[in-house]
């Protein structure tokens, strides 16, 4: 028995890091990932029992298996095995590699039995719902829900449909696709993909841990009582965007399209589909015709499915158009359409030069008779759990359109160049916060949503012809649009400090590292500094023939920018985000409060190393950067609040 933490080795156990890597138990030589495949493929994948997890007054406690444990485990024998192929597709389906071919064959029999289990019983909870629903409801409506019936049979085939979420919903705990988090039960789609797990863990449905019964229950209970209303009488219609007609006249759209190439949802639904077919299919027949999920129909641009590249982009692309026409031609003319188009973490912020799913999204958008009047970040997406390891959406950009002008001219490049030196700078003073107290758009956002004023200058025109006649490209606009937003962040192009300047051009070239001490001198008199002045403001190291910039973890404690008779834009800026790191917001805004007329300058110096860091791929810099500037409406009224709750001396900075 063991009480407590595992050892750290015991997180990889006999793997040797990522995918199917491993060493040997007994003789400690790595075995071949293709071997392991085959031998996998061939039926030679068991399972051993290797631990039991139970809670006691003093935590958790790892019981080393038993004969009767294992005995129990093996014994296990379902009533019902879901019928189905998994999808063989290589990137979000791990588990075929290694021969588990079928849904069934990613559960235990335990597993299967419990799932199984419930599912059986749903046809008994059906008549005893119906039962009693009958004395309140009477049996003047007895339509199903299908039909549209609003009696105690539509309300028992409620109850049902509510408890069949609750059995998919175990599923995603209830699998040998489910790891051991440590202390929790990690759930199968922590990401979007059918993963392969090698070491899984069963949950006990009627315990009080991660993945039990009544936790499932407890979900579906949430969402009726926080997201439906309470009173009203809403409907939903199932229909085809691109071709089918829109059962509303007239209607306000609000839309979150698919995503280009993220996902094939389609392939993935299929896990919780062999559940919910069973248990529903004679409640809502029609929805539940197929064996499986169909594929073709979903509008993504999967390279599986249409034969390489070329062929996705050109199905994607073309399905986008038919469906965002069907949408011009019939959303309300006095309201407008707002699209919800999600993007990646990872993905370039340098619009235009290489996302090839948002452009192509945005060209169906346009082409398809949209003026976009504006870009906004939503931040939708979960940013906790296991998003943090993996290259998870950051954020919705909302695109608000309108049907365009029919009568909308034709301009030029060099009048498209013009209107954006003209109108985005006014924008983008306005999206990083203008005055400050204001809240900004963060870094991380800025480039999408920035995109917004230039589309918008570019959409509502009929075209925007190059110098040879030809139409200009939404990926040639965003290039422009894209510039114009570099140009605005550029410090040469601000009113920065000489010493600033030089910082930011060395941090361009070697980051925290190194540099020979002559460049640096050259690079210093260029802009108007030198070397033992910019040593002398505390922002760099020099000695030995080298120069480094100090990190914000090397500044003093003790720093007072009243005192300090050189204090350049940078060494203001990585205080902040020293203060902000190791004191907190408050102490972050009385900092502020000492320097307020640099507010402004650390503010535009922020969005521009976050957007060089961004480039360079520095993700730990540029997350920096962007803490700061997405806390900055919370330090400015820190730094106004000094004032009214005693003397600057009382904040430690």
């Amino acid at each position: 028995m063991r009480i407590g933490q595992p050892p750290e080795k015991a997180k990889l156990g006999t793997k040797l890091g990522r995918g199917a890597n491993f060493k040997c138990i007994l003789t400690d030589t790595p075995i071949d990932s293709t071997y392991l495949k085959s031998e996998a493929s061939a039926g030679n994948l068991g399972q051993v029992l290797m631990g039991a997890v139970a809670e006691s007054p003093n935590g958790r406690i790892y019981l080393s298996p038993t004969q009767e444990m294992e005995k129990l485990a093996y014994s296990a024998k379902p009533n019902f095995i879901p019928n189905g192929k998994l999808s063989r597709h290589p990137q979000y389906m791990g588990p075929p590699r290694y021969g588990m071919t079928e849904f069934s064959d990613l559960f235990s029999k335990r597993q299967l039995t419990a799932l199984t289990t419930f599912s059986s019983l749903l046809d008994e909870l059906e008549d005893k719902v119906l039962a009693d629903a009958s004395k309140s409801f009477g049996v003047d409506d007895m339509y199903s829900l299908d039909d549209g019936g609003k009696g105690a049979k539509a309300y028992s085939h409620a109850i049902r449909t509510y408890i069949a979420f609750a059995i998919d919903r175990s599923a995603n705990y209830w699998s040998m696709l489910n790891a051991w988090g440590g202390s929790f039960v990690v759930q199968v789609f922590s990401r979007q993909v059918v993963p392969m797990i090698w070491d899984f863990a069963e949950v006990n449905p009627f315990s009080g841990s991660t993945g039990n019964w009544m936790g499932a229950i407890d979900w579906i209970a949430r969402v009726l009582q926080f997201s439906i209303p309470p009173e009203g009488c809403g409907t939903s219609h199932q229909c085809d965007a691109a071709s089918d007609i829109i059962p509303v006249d007239s209607p306000v759209v609000s839309t979150d399209p698919p995503y280009y190439d993220n996902v094939p949802y389609a392939d993935i639904s299929d896990f919780f589909y062999v559940w919910m077919r069973p248990s529903l299919k004679d409640t809502f027949p029609s929805v539940f015709q197929t064996m499986m999920v169909p594929k073709e129909p979903e509008l993504v641009a999967d390279t599986q499915r249409w034969g390489g590249r070329s062929g996705a982009e050109s199905f994607f692309m073309e399905g986008m158009k038919k469906a965002m026409n069907k949408i011009a031609g019939n959303a309300h003319r006095a309201f407008p359409v707002t699209i919800y188009y999600a993007f990646r973490q990872g993905e370039s912020t340098e619009v235009g030069t290489g996302n090839t799913g948002w452009e192509t999204f945005l060209q169906a958008v346009i082409e398809a008779g949209f003026e976009i009047v504006g870009t906004w970040p939503v931040r939708t997406e979960r940013p906790t759990g296991m998003k943090v390891n993996w290259n998870a959406l950051a954020s919705s950009i909302v695109l608000v359109c309108h049907v365009r002008n029919e009568n909308s001219d034709s301009i030029s490049r060099r009048q498209l160049q013009k209107e954006l030196r003209e109108h985005m700078p006014e924008a983008l003073e306005t999206m990083i916060g203008g005055a400050l107290g204001q809240s900004p758009i963060a870094p991380v956002d800025l480039a999408q949503a920035a995109i917004g004023p230039g589309m918008g200058i570019y959409s509502k025109y009929k075209s925007v012809l190059n110098q040879d006649g030809s139409e200009m490209s939404v990926h040639d606009a965003l290039i422009l649009i894209n510039r114009s937003i570099s140009d605005y962040l550029n410090p040469e192009a601000g009113i920065f400090d000489e010493d600033t300047l030089f910082c930011d051009d060395w941090f361009d070239q070697y980051g925290w590292s190194t540099g020979p001490f002559g460049e640096a001198e050259t690079l210093a008199r260029a802009k108007g500094t030198s070397v033992d002045g910019v040593r002398d403001a505390g922002v760099i190291n020099s000695g030995s023939g080298k120069v480094r910039l100090l990190k914000w973890k090397e500044y003093p404690t003790d720093w007072d920018p009243k005192k300090d008779n050189r204090t350049p834009v940078w060494e203001a800026l990585h205080h902040m985000i020293r203060v902000l790191n190791q004191k907190g917001e408050s102490n972050a805004g009385a900092l502020l409060a000492r320097m307020p007329e640099r507010g402004e300058a650390v503010r535009q110096l922020a969005y521009h190393l976050y957007t060089l860091c961004e480039r360079k791929k520095w993700a730990e810099d540029a997350r920096a950067y962007n803490e700061l500037i997405s806390a900055w409406h919370a330090i400015v009224a820190a730094s106004h609040d000094v004032g009214h709750i005693g003397s600057q001396e009382e904040f430690e900075i």
